[in-house]
């Protein structure tokens, strides 16, 4: 199906500054913001200038030092009497090891349409297509708060949830525009880290009959947890939940039956899964093996952080959708995420609705040689500046289907 264009989007289109998105892209690129180990100061002091040129001051908040987030926004909701729509994303990124880059990961060049680096698809680049698209909106019915924070990529205790606790989290929806290749991302699986410790009875290595092994039951563990399916109900957008056993660590040497053996798992969850039936699972997989927890075997959570969905037939999730589709000139995909994203906190514990929508394929984030096409930077620069440009207000929680039932967070980690 063709949209077809109409003023606004032919103003908007004609208003893109290529030029403008990719020098911002390039410029956050270049200010390295690893997490770990933290700091996010010169990406905040860099992005204070941008919006100081738009006429708009912003708020640090810094919860630990170097760790630093800010907020800004076109106006005084209370004063105005708009609704507020709430820009949230993070300026940390994974870190990087540039031997193994054909690309300097803090470069930001362009070659062949693909803007590389450190960060470009997640999320340097629709951080900078959400501020740029601020450039091509003439009046907003709307006032448009940038959230651009600290620390998701290990939690977000430093960043949205520090904001959270704070009671600076006030919107009527909220865009988070994580790359998705411009898919409206209505659901994200939710995570469960935890630190497995298994017992034995040490022995001599030329005799490890007598003796029980650490590691042997280790192993076992891992059999029956890694990738195997869980009993449940697919969820139409996120399918199935899954367990990976990504480390595993024990014994002293060859010549020593281990008497201790860690594993570390990472279990994904759909929403309404709660940290108590995942422990369950878990522990009903392990009993299987005839292993007797506290006897055998010790587990620990480590870091949950809930999943979480929204009602995709909600008016905003059209508006959207509508938004998308008329700048891409292609129908709008809906799609889940397999991992956590900081809409979680908005979506969960404050009843914000808030949809997922970035440029840059999943695919490439966290990987050697990262990057963002430029052509998907000017989308989502145009789709950015349309909802902007059409948002009027949204019904909170009660009207949305938004299910807050269960919003704790352990830290650590998310991805």
């Amino acid at each position: 199906m063709t949209t077809v264009p109409t003023p606004t989007t032919r103003r908007i289109r004609a208003a893109v500054d290529v030029d403008d998105v990719v020098g911002l892209t390039r410029d956050l690129v270049r200010i390295r913001s690893e997490n770990p180990p933290g700091g996010e100061t010169e990406v905040v002091s860099h992005l204070q200038q941008v919006f100081d040129g738009l006429g708009m001051r912003g708020e640090v908040v810094e919860p630990a030092p170097g760790r630093q987030s800010l907020v800004v926004g076109t106006g005084d909701a209370e004063r105005s009497g708009k609704p507020v729509l709430l820009v949230n994303g993070h300026l940390d990124t994974v870190p990087v090891r540039p031997e193994a880059w054909r690309h300097d990961p803090f470069g930001g060049a362009v070659h062949h349409g693909r803007l590389y680096g450190r960060g470009s698809a997640d999320m340097k680049g629709g951080v900078a297509a959400a501020v740029v698209a601020l450039r091509t909106c003439r009046e907003l019915p709307c006032e448009v708060v940038f959230h651009l924070v600290a620390d998701e990529e290990l939690g977000g205790r430093l960043g949205t949830a520090a904001l959270v606790e704070r009671g600076l989290v006030r919107a009527d929806a909220c865009l988070d525009p994580e790359p998705t290749g411009m898919r409206l991302c209505l659901a994200e699986r939710g995570l469960l880290f935890a630190r497995i410790l298994t017992r034995g009875v040490p022995a001599h290595g030329s005799e490890p009959s007598r003796g029980r092994s650490a590691i042997i039951s280790a192993a076992g563990i891992a059999q029956v947890l890694h990738d195997n399916v869980y009993p449940q109900t697919p969820h139409p957008l996120l399918g199935t939940t899954t367990c990976n056993v990504g480390a595993i660590r024990g014994g002293s040497g060859p010549n020593v039956v281990p008497e201790e053996c860690e594993l570390r798992i990472d279990r994904r969850m759909l929403p309404g899964d709660t940290v108590d039936g995942a422990l369950a699972g878990i522990v009903d997989r392990i009993s299987s093996l005839g292993l007797t927890r506290g006897a055998d075997y010790e587990i620990e959570v480590e870091t949950f952080c809930e999943a979480s969905e929204i009602d995709g037939d909600h008016p905003f999730v059209s508006e959207v959708a509508e938004a998308t589709s008329a700048m891409t000139g292609r129908p709008a995909e809906r799609t889940g995420l397999p991992f956590t994203t900081d809409a979680r906190f908005m979506r969960n514990q404050l009843g914000i609705l808030s949809v997922v929508l970035g440029p840059g394929e999943l695919a490439v984030a966290h990987t050697v040689d990262e990057y963002v096409e430029v052509d998907a930077l000017v989308e989502a620069v145009g789709v950015y500046a349309l909802v902007y440009s059409s948002f009027t207000g949204t019904k909170r929680l009660r009207d949305t289907g938004l299910d807050r039932r269960h919003h704790t967070d352990v830290g650590g980690t998310i991805r």
